[in-house]
């Protein structure tokens, strides 16, 4: 088992450098389970980052829910992320159900549907990025409830990280950005995929940051009521503000926006030793 936890953690500082930063903070016997976690949601967001077709993907992420339900024990004996994930649950005696639905809405990046309300948005944001939060909450603190500061810190983190990569989405024929605020601003979906929307689409993208921003002081109000030994959970939160701001400093939204891995490191550092975000 040690081996799939090394294996994990490896794995995590490849492909999340963020969530490795963070969980380095975390206290050493808890650290190797908080990477069990962030491997599997590398491996959950890499079925669609690498599934030529849609049907591919769902087979994977079936296998993934199967290895979560102890339908598949062999098969998940052998992977080490899952076998790591699956000591991790029964040592931290977390919930499968969370993990089920973050598994269902990572379904929805093999296609190109778009997403077509606020809500909507919110929902894939809460059942993914909110539930890596509150898992993570619970690893460090098994007695934590930390639902009321992780769905808005979730949802305030998971808009920030869907802003950053809105180009690379663009260029690939995936939008996120919800449909009902591209009209209230008289773009099409057509024009965003194009890569020629103009003044509108600038507009649509500053309301979702308004929005991620009104997220994270939701969850600003909700950190005093989050146990001392959680707190390690959310500190990836430290990155939204900046990066929104850079974000909306650029002037060309289907160009890159990202904060240098120097002043990444700086702000998780500050964010640590003075227990706020």
């Amino acid at each position: 088992m040690q081996d799939a936890y090394a294996h994990c953690e490896a794995l995590v500082r490849e492909a999340d450098k963020d969530r490795f930063l963070a969980g380095l903070f975390a206290p050493a016997d808890r650290r190797r389970h908080l990477f069990a976690l962030y491997g599997f949601n590398v491996e959950i967001v890499r079925v669609g980052q690498v599934a030529h077709e849609p049907l591919a993907g769902e087979i994977r992420l079936q296998w993934w829910r199967d290895a979560l339900s102890s339908r598949a024990p062999g098969d998940a004996a052998a992977n080490p992320v899952a076998a790591a994930l699956l000591d991790t649950i029964a040592r931290c005696g977390l919930p499968v159900a969370p993990l089920d639905a973050l598994i269902d809405a990572r379904a929805r990046d093999l296609y190109d549907d778009p997403i077509m309300t606020v809500s909507e948005l919110e929902a894939y944001a809460r059942a993914t990025a909110s539930t890596l939060f509150g898992m993570a909450a619970r690893i460090l603190d098994r007695g934590a409830a930390p639902d009321d500061m992780a769905d808005p810190a979730g949802i305030a983190y998971a808009l920030g990280g869907l802003l950053k990569a809105f180009p690379q989405h663009a260029a690939r024929g995936q939008l996120y950005v919800p449909i009902e605020t591209l009209e209230r601003h008289g773009v099409a979906r057509a024009e965003v995929i194009a890569g020629t929307a103009g003044a509108g689409l600038r507009a649509a993208l500053a309301e979702i940051a308004s929005q991620a921003h009104e997220q994270l002081s939701q969850a600003a109000r909700h950190w005093p009521s989050v146990p001392p030994a959680a707190r390690p959970a959310f500190l990836p939160l430290v990155w939204v503000a900046p990066l929104l701001a850079r974000i909306e400093q650029n002037p060309d939204p289907f160009a890159p926006s990202d904060l240098p891995q120097w002043r990444r490191q700086w702000l998780l550092w500050r964010a640590a030793r003075r227990g706020v975000f």
